[in-house]
């Protein structure tokens, strides 16, 4: 693979990774409601799922997702049904009463992880987007090598982008700030989970 063929690979996964959607709200709640340490585990479990994603497509069995249309329509239900238990679980801890703004690391570095990882694996929209991406760079004779530079390109610009978010928003003022209005990132971040699911589940 040329360096500039490379270059534009890079540009479209930065473009990707940066395009708002669940991952970001589960890695800004990670972040905001426990610490930094909690946010860059969601992001770098989320970047292990869209490597696994990367390198499924480039092997051409993501395509099995895209053409058939059943298989398709259970991980898009399962994908919904993981965002609607992720917003009732942050709408549930929004009303919790003596919830405290400063109250951090209720959740494992692990369960933060788990969350993640699941947000990506559960995306089938994942599949699309790398199906479409890599079909641009796959050819028949294509070395081993390129096809590996391809899945770390994504694996890596994916887990940056998000550990560089856990970064930006833990910064002492930023961070006071959301945690006052805990509450309202809360009920936010669960409003915006259900909404996207039920955008995902509905064509």
């Amino acid at each position: 693979m040329s360096f500039m063929l490379w270059l534009s690979l890079l540009l479209i996964c930065v473009l990707g990774a940066m395009s708002p959607g669940p991952s970001l709200a589960v890695v800004l709640r990670q972040t905001v409601s426990n610490s930094r340490g909690h946010g860059i585990a969601a992001g770098c479990a989320h970047a292990l799922g869209v490597g696994l994603w990367a390198a499924m497509t480039v092997w051409g069995l993501a395509l099995l997702v895209s053409r058939h249309e059943l298989a398709y329509q259970l991980i898009t239900w399962a994908g919904a049904a993981y965002l609607v238990w992720l917003g009732i679980g942050a709408l549930r801890h929004a009303a919790t009463p003596d919830i405290q703004a400063q109250k951090a690391g209720h959740e494992s570095l692990l369960s933060a992880a788990r969350s993640g990882l699941l947000i990506s694996l559960l995306n089938p929209k994942l599949a699309v987007f790398f199906t479409a991406l890599f079909s641009q760079f796959v050819s028949a004779d294509q070395v081993w090598q390129d096809q590996v530079l391809m899945v770390l390109t994504a694996t890596i610009v994916d887990g940056a982008w998000y550990s560089l978010v856990a970064v930006l928003f833990s910064q002492p003022r930023l961070l006071a700030w959301l945690r006052r209005h805990l509450k309202r990132v809360e009920q936010l971040t669960g409003v915006v989970l259900i909404g996207l699911a039920v955008r995902v589940a509905i064509p």
